[in-house]
C-alpha cells in the first residue's frame, strides 16, 4: 500500500547521510526493493527538490529489443505515493530529432527498469511534487556511435541545473540464473570480487571489456552525455 511504502523509503533514506547535494545525475539500481531499497537511498538522498524541475529517467529496455531510445505514449506514470507527470514539451523536442521511438503501452508496463525508479522519485520530491516533471526514456542496445549521438543530445539537457540525471542500472548481474559468476579469489569474498567489478566497470579504461555485456547499459549514454556537456562549457 501507499503508506507502507512510504515508510519503507522513508526508513531508508533516514540511514543515510546527504553528502554530495546538490547530485546533478545518480546511478541506482532497478532489483526489487527488498535487494536494493537500502542502497538507492544513497543516490536519492543526494537529490535536492527545491532547485530540481525536470527529472530525466534513463531505463535500459528488459522486454523489446530496441536499437535506438524510445519515449512513452502516456502522459502521467502513477505511483502509490501520488502521480508524476511526463514532460511533453521535452518529449515533442527529443521526438523532432527522429532519434526515438514510441513503447508501446504493453512494453511500458512490463518494464521495470523505470518503474522502480518513480516511488523514490516521488518520495525525493514529495515537498515540491507540484514543481517538477519527468522524462522516461527506455534505452536500447545502442552501438557505440549512436550512444556517442544520445550523449551529444543530452548533454544540452544536462548543462541545466535543474535538470537530474536518473540512470538506471544493475553494476552486475552476478550469479547461475545470469550465467556468469566470475569470481576473483584475490579479492577475498565474492561480495568484495563484486564490489571490485563493479569498481572496475566505472573506469573508461574498462569500458571496451568483454564483462561490459553483463552490466546493464544506459551508462554508456550517460559517459558521453558528460563527456559533450563539458565540451559545451
Amino acid at each position: 500500500t501507499g503508506p507502507q511504502l512510504n515508510a519503507q523509503l522513508e526508513g531508508w533514506l533516514s540511514q543515510v547521510q546527504s553528502t554530495k547535494r546538490p547530485a546533478r545525475a545518480i546511478i541506482a539500481p532497478h532489483a526489487g526493493y527488498t535487494y536494493c531499497g537500502s542502497c538507492a537511498a544513497h543516490a536519492y538522498k543526494q537529490v535536492d527538490p527545491s532547485i530540481t524541475r525536470r527529472i530525466f529517467i534513463l531505463g535500459p529496455s528488459h522486454h523489446v529489443p530496441l536499437s535506438r531510445c524510445a519515449l512513452s505514449s502516456v502522459d502521467i506514470y502513477r505511483t502509490p505515493l501520488y502521480d508524476l507527470r511526463i514532460d511533453q514539451k521535452i518529449y515533442g523536442e527529443l521526438w523532432k530529432t527522429g532519434m526515438f521511438e514510441r513503447m508501446s503501452l504493453q512494453t511500458d508496463e512490463d518494464e521495470h527498469s523505470i518503474e522502480m525508479h518513480l516511488p523514490y522519485t516521488a518520495k525525493a520530491m514529495e515537498s515540491h511534487k507540484d514543481e517538477f516533471t519527468i522524462i522516461p526514456v527506455l534505452v536500447g542496445a545502442l552501438s557505440e556511435s549512436k550512444e556517442q549521438e544520445f550523449g551529444k543530445l543530452f548533454s544540452k539537457y544536462l548543462a541545466d541545473p535543474s535538470n537530474l540525471f536518473v540512470v538506471s542500472s544493475d553494476f552486475c548481474h552476478w550469479g547461475q540464473r545470469f550465467r556468469y559468476s566470475y569470481y576473483d579469489e584475490s579479492q577475498g569474498e565474492i561480495y568484495r570480487s563484486i564490489e571490485h567489478l563493479d569498481k572496475m566497470v566505472s573506469l573508461s579504461v574498462y569500458i571496451k571489456s568483454s564483462n561490459l555485456n553483463r552490466v546493464c547499459h544506459t551508462k554508456g549514454i550517460y559517459t558521453n552525455t558528460l563527456i559533450y556537456k563539458f565540451q559545451l562549457c
